[in-house]
């Protein structure tokens, strides 16, 4: 289950006032950017992919937070009965599917960190988490962007690891996957998309 477009709004609103920042305007260009490839792929719900794009980093809403955002967004999802955004909010920060290979700080108990190793090795990814996942890197706080600006924009703020590179060609496996599935280039599904190239 996932709330109405007009609830997960309401939430997000909430959750800024709550823990105000950036991250609420990235959540409403994942949103947008997954409601605008999930219209163009046949079988994808574009109102599941909005509210899941735009409830994906609800964890934000309990404070400033690396790793600990994805188990708090999956556990208040699940509270209110949204099974399909608690999954979003859990899949959403690991393109390769292992808890280690994530860039935030590990700032969770050992009984969360066990508890999303084994809910992602149980998991088979589905279009959502796929599309979650690939929106995720092409939203910024001012807008849609390229993948390459993302991830610049995060090995910048994060640091480079060992699983860097895996991440980013998921990432970008994922792209040429919406591509194959909507009949053509992601960035030109986006409104505005060549803003990010200005200086």
């Amino acid at each position: 289950m996932f709330p109405s477009r007009e609830a997960a709004i309401s939430e997000l609103e909430l959750a800024g006032q709550m823990n105000p920042g950036k991250w609420t305007d990235h959540s409403r260009y994942t949103a947008s950017a997954a409601e605008h490839i999930a219209a163009r792929c046949s079988g994808m719900d574009k109102e599941k992919a909005f509210v899941c794009g735009l409830l994906h980093d609800i964890g934000r809403r309990t404070g400033i937070a690396a790793m600990r955002h994805i188990i708090d967004g999956y556990d208040y999802a699940m509270s209110n009965g949204w099974d399909e955004v608690a999954r979003v909010c859990l899949t959403h920060s690991f393109p390769v599917k292992d808890v280690d290979a994530d860039i935030g700080k590990k700032d969770i108990t050992a009984g969360q960190y066990a508890f999303i190793r084994d809910y992602l090795s149980r998991l088979e990814y589905d279009n959502y988490d796929k599309l979650i996942i690939l929106c995720d890197a092409l939203a910024c706080a001012d807008g849609f962007c390229i993948l390459e600006k993302r991830f610049v924009d995060t090995a910048r703020r994060y640091g480079l690891f060992p699983f860097t590179l895996a991440r980013w060609n998921k990432t970008c496996e994922y792209k040429a996957y919406f591509e194959a599935m909507a009949g053509a280039p992601i960035y030109t599904l986006l409104p505005g998309i060549e803003k990010c190239l200005e200086w």
